[in-house]
């Protein structure tokens, strides 16, 4: 009997050993050591998991809990995504208030995981203060390619503190991003530029295009503030109404993740002060679009915008 049962106790000590130097995963797979696995990160804006994707490469399973369509200031977090929030290794959210409903969640998960808003690294004095008392910044910095820089820089940093191990993936992989991005900037610049001056106001749904105005020349005007809980009154349509009506601008836009509505009867409103206005074709403004589509990635939701900005307000090919 006793050398039946020297066995099990080496084995059961082996085991033991095993389980406190990292060597078996759990079903999780969270004892097996960083370097030796895929980083599991999970975000929370489908642009914000294009970017951590891009930036991770092969290194890292990126799981997003918000897809096309979805409006990250409105979301409430499930039980599924609660799971996913607890099992990563890393949590990355976009911060400045934009998840607001999940404000509670994250900071519980912050008690329990590496977690990291990608806003964190953007200088607080290239931030915008909006007119609200709900919101200490805007937080769409998004719309400046600019601010996104810096975005992508944090993506880095975070996974490289993480996983030191392949932190020159990280790094060789942010270069090649930051020079997309650099493009991009230009392209846009250029873009806007075919627009004529007079017609330069993007008017949407609710304000989340004051980072992109301001960096690339054009007057803004939503109906909503910079949150979509934040209703939209009918003196709101009638003073921006009013204001489409003085600049003459041929195209206001409805956004994919806000309801049709608002800017419907914004459209009636200067119809009656004989603005002849059309919808433009759909902004991404909070989500990117579908997977699997350029409009998916945080470069083609861009693009799709400024293409669609410049055939609502500059006319074909950009001509005025």
């Amino acid at each position: 009997m006793r050398g039946a049962r020297a066995p099990a106790v080496v084995g059961a000590l082996v085991a033991v050993l095993l389980l406190l130097t990292g060597c078996v995963s759990s079903p999780a797979g969270s004892a097996v050591p960083i370097g030796e696995r895929t980083v599991r990160v999970t975000t929370t804006t489908n642009f914000i998991t294009d970017t951590v994707s891009r930036i991770g490469g092969d290194r890292v399973q990126v799981t997003g809990l918000m897809g096309t369509g979805v409006d990250p200031h409105l979301y409430r977090a499930s039980a599924d995504d609660v799971r996913l929030l607890r099992e990563a290794d890393v949590v990355l959210y976009g911060g400045l208030n934009l998840e607001g409903r999940m404000a509670d969640l994250l900071a519980d998960i912050a008690e329990q995981r590496p977690t990291r808003a990608v806003t964190d690294g953007i200088p607080r004095e290239s931030l915008l203060a909006p007119p609200t008392a709900n919101y200490e910044y805007d937080p769409h910095v998004w719309f400046d390619v600019t601010l996104w820089k810096h975005v992508a820089r944090t993506v880095a940093d975070t996974l490289g503190e993480l996983d030191p191990e392949h932190a020159e993936v990280y790094a060789a992989n942010l270069e090649s991003y930051l020079a997309e991005l650099t493009s991009l900037d230009a392209e846009v610049t250029e873009r806007i530029a075919t627009i004529p001056p007079e017609r330069r106001l993007l008017v949407t749904s609710h304000d989340a295009f004051a980072y992109f105005g301001r960096r690339y020349g054009m007057d803004v005007a939503g109906i909503q503030g910079i949150s979509t809980a934040a209703e939209a009154t009918t003196a709101d349509i009638e003073r921006i109404a009013q204001l489409v009506a003085e600049r003459r601008v041929p195209a206001v836009f409805v956004e994919t993740s806000v309801p049709r509505q608002t800017i419907e009867a914004l459209v009636a409103a200067a119809a009656r002060r004989g603005a002849a206005v059309t919808v433009g074709e759909e902004l991404y403004t909070d989500a990117a679009g579908p997977p699997g589509t350029p409009e998916g990635t945080y470069i083609g939701m861009l693009r799709h915008n400024v293409d669609a900005i410049v055939a609502g307000l500059a006319g074909p090919a950009g001509q005025g």
